[in-house]
């Protein structure tokens, strides 16, 4: 299976990324940047899409019907001037193997959440933690095999995390 995981910058977060617009997307602060994004996941058998809370609403019409919302709950993470706090994170995903059968891809039930606190310290922002990226793993049912491609590679922890054979 030829699966990918994506985690851009965030819908209206560009300038935290230095409005770096660079092939083949642009700006992310435009909600078209996202469904281009989106059509491009659709070259794959199945793929998980990381975004905030806050832009699931603009984003999630543009995936196809037969995707599902995931939840990495952050049990620590930083308090800004929100309140309530955004201690959550959905995860847009579609397996390659439907809902009802898992195809014999996986010997365990995978949640669909996750809770882990967020990675400090990091030269990237967003960065996510080793347990994040098995959670994904997991979700799209990654076997031996598979190709995972990160299309957001940033500190490459997803790839370090698949190479280790954590995968089901």
């Amino acid at each position: 299976m030829r699966l990918a995981y994506a985690d851009p910058p965030y819908l209206g977060c560009c300038a935290r990324y230095g409005h770096d617009h660079r092939d083949p997307y642009g700006c992310w602060d435009d909600v078209a940047t996202h469904a281009a994004l989106v059509d491009r996941l659709a070259g794959f058998d199945g793929w998980a899409l990381s975004l905030t809370s806050g832009s699931l609403r603009e984003i999630l019409p543009l995936c196809p019907d037969d995707v599902r919302v995931a939840a990495w709950v952050k049990t620590w993470c930083s308090f800004k001037t929100s309140n309530p706090a955004y201690c959550w994170e959905p995860v847009i995903f579609r397996t390659p193997f439907g809902w009802a059968d898992r195809g014999g891809r996986s010997v365990v039930t995978v949640r669909d959440w996750h809770a882990e606190p967020v990675t400090l310290r990091q030269p990237v922002i967003g960065a996510k933690p080793p347990g994040f990226c098995r959670w994904v793993c997991h979700l799209l049912g990654v076997r031996d095999g598979d190709e995972l491609v990160d299309l957001f590679p940033g500190t490459g922890i997803m790839g370090r995390v698949a190479a280790q054979g954590v995968l089901l």
